[in-house]
C-alpha cells in the first residue's frame, strides 16, 4: 500500500493532462476526447490487469504494468501530433491505475474477516489521498517553473521505483486455486462474473458516484480553465480535498468498521454516498473563484470515503475466491468509465449549456447512482447459484 501511495503522489499524468492539451492548443472537444481516450484504456486495463493477477499471479501483475507505465509516461508528455497523444493517452491510462486491481485481491487473499478488510479499505483511500495532496501541490509548483513534461517524467521513475520494490520485496507465483478449480480457468470465472446481477448492480451504483469522484480530477479542470484559471490553481483544490480526506478518513473509517462487525448492511450508506458527491461536484458548476472551487472540492469528500469503502466491503463479499483478480478489475471499473464519461459529460454540457448544465448533470450523477441501491439491496440477499458450484 506504502508503494501503491507513492505512485499516486507522482500521479500527475491524468490530474494535470487537459492543461497539457490546453497549452498544445487543443480545443475543449478535442481535451474532452483525449481525456476520455484515456478513461478507454484505464476501464480495459482494470479488467485484464484483475484477470492476469489471478493467472500470472499478483507480483508478475504489478511489475509488468508498471514497467510499461515508466516506459509510456514520457511518451505521453513530450510528444504532440493528435493521433499520438490519443495513443499514447490509451496505453498509459490502461496502466494508470494498475496498483488497485492487484493490490484488492492480495486484501481479499490475506485478511478473511469483513472487519478488518473494511479498515484497510479506509487506510488505503487515506494513503491514495495523502498521494494526491502531494500530486495537487508538487504538480501545480512544477507545472509553473519547470513545465508539465516534467510532471510525466517524475510519474514514470515513481513507476519504476515501485516496479522494483514489488519484485525484490512481494512473494512470487501465482495464487493458490481454491476449492479444486484452477486459478486460470477463464472461462469459468467470467461466466461467473458476468451471470452476477450483484456486481453489475454495484458496478452501476459506483458509476453513478464516481463520476462526481472524476470530475475532481476532469470536470474541475475544464470548468476552472473555462474561468481563466491556472494550473497551480487546480492544484490548490486537489490540496484542500485531499486535507479534507486526511481528517475525515480515520474517524470514518473507525465508524464503518464497527458497523461492519455487526454485519450492518453498507448499501444504504452508499446510496447516501452518492447523494453526497453529486451535489458536492455540481456545486463546483455555480463557482468563479479559486476559493469557490476549492470549498466545492471539499464538500463531496465524506461522501468519496464512504464510497471508496463501502462499495470495497460489498465487492470482497461477493468475489469468489477463484475469480478476486477479476471481480476486483471489473469492480474498481467504474472509476475507469467515470473517467471516461465525465470529460465528455462535462465537455458536452459546457457547451450546450455553460457551467450551470454542467452542474446539473454531475448532480443527476450521484442521484442515480443512488436510484440503483435499490435493486442491488435486493440482490445482495440472493448469493449468486455458481459460486455454491464452485465450492463444492
Amino acid at each position: 500500500m506504502v508503494g501503491a501511495s507513492l505512485v499516486r503522489a507522482a500521479g500527475f499524468a491524468y490530474p494535470f493532462l487537459s492543461y497539457r492539451l490546453s497549452e498544445l492548443a487543443f480545443s475543449t472537444r478535442g481535451i474532452s476526447t483525449i481525456l476520455a481516450l484515456f478513461g478507454v484504456g484505464w476501464f480495459v486495463g482494470q479488467v485484464v490487469l484483475g484477470r492476469l493477477a489471478d493467472i500470472v499471479g499478483r507480483r508478475t501483475a504489478l511489475v509488468g504494468s508498471m514497467l510499461l507505465a515508466a516506459t509510456t509516461l514520457p511518451l505521453l508528455g513530450s510528444v504532440s501530433h493528435p493521433s499520438a497523444i490519443a495513443l499514447a493517452a490509451v496505453v498509459v491510462g490502461a496502466v494508470y491505475d494498475a496498483p488497485r486491481p492487484v493490490v484488492s485481491a492480495v486484501v481479499a487473499d490475506t485478511f478473511p474477516d469483513e472487519a478488518t478488510r473494511t479498515s484497510i479499505s479506509g487506510w488505503r483511500h487515506f494513503g491514495i489521498n495523502v498521494g494526491a495532496a502531494v500530486t495537487g501541490a508538487v504538480g501545480g509548483l512544477l507545472s509553473d517553473t519547470t513545465g508539465l513534461t516534467t510532471l510525466y517524467w517524475v510519474n514514470a521513475a515513481a513507476c519504476a521505483v515501485f516496479a522494483l520494490a514489488v519484485l525484490a520485496l512481494m512473494p512470487g507465483g501465482r495464487p493458490a486455486p481454491s476449492a479444486g478449480r484452477p486459478t486460470g480457468d477463464s472461462r469459468t470465472a467470467y461466466r461467473t462474473a458476468l451471470t452476477d446481477a450483484r456486481l453489475w448492480l454495484l458496478w452501476l451504483v459506483r458509476l453513478g458516484a464516481l463520476i462526481p469522484v472524476a470530475g475532481l480530477f476532469s470536470i474541475l479542470p475544464l470548468l476552472m480553465d473555462h474561468a481563466g484559471l491556472p494550473a497551480s490553481a487546480y492544484g490548490w483544490t486537489q490540496v484542500a480535498s485531499a486535507c479534507m480526506v486526511l481528517v475525515l478518513s480515520v474517524p470514518l473509517t473507525r465508524w464503518l468498521a464497527r458497523r461492519a462487525s455487526r454485519g450492518t448492511s453498507m448499501v444504504p450508506l452508499l446510496a447516501a454516498s452518492s447523494v453526497v458527491l453529486g451535489a458536492g461536484l455540481g456545486s463546483a458548476g455555480i463557482a468563479e473563484t479559486t476559493p469557490q472551487y476549492v470549498v466545492a472540492a471539499c464538500i463531496g469528500i465524506p461522501g468519496e470515503i464512504v464510497t471508496f469503502v463501502t462499495a470495497t466491503a460489498l465487492l470482497d463479499k461477493i468475489s469468489p475466491p477463484q475469480a478476486r483478480g477479476l471481480y476486483a478489475g471489473i469492480g474498481n471499473s467504474p472509476l475507469a468509465a467515470a473517467v471516461t464519461c465525465a470529460p465528455l459529460l462535462a465537455g458536452w454540457s459546457l457547451a450546450q449549456g455553460g457551467p450551470h448544465l454542467v452542474a446539473a448533470t454531475t448532480a443527476l450523477c450521484g442521484l442515480l447512482g443512488a436510484a440503483a441501491c435499490l435493486p442491488l439491496s435486493v440482490a445482495m440477499h440472493r448469493p449468486h447459484p455458481r459460486h455454491a458450484l464452485c465450492v463444492k
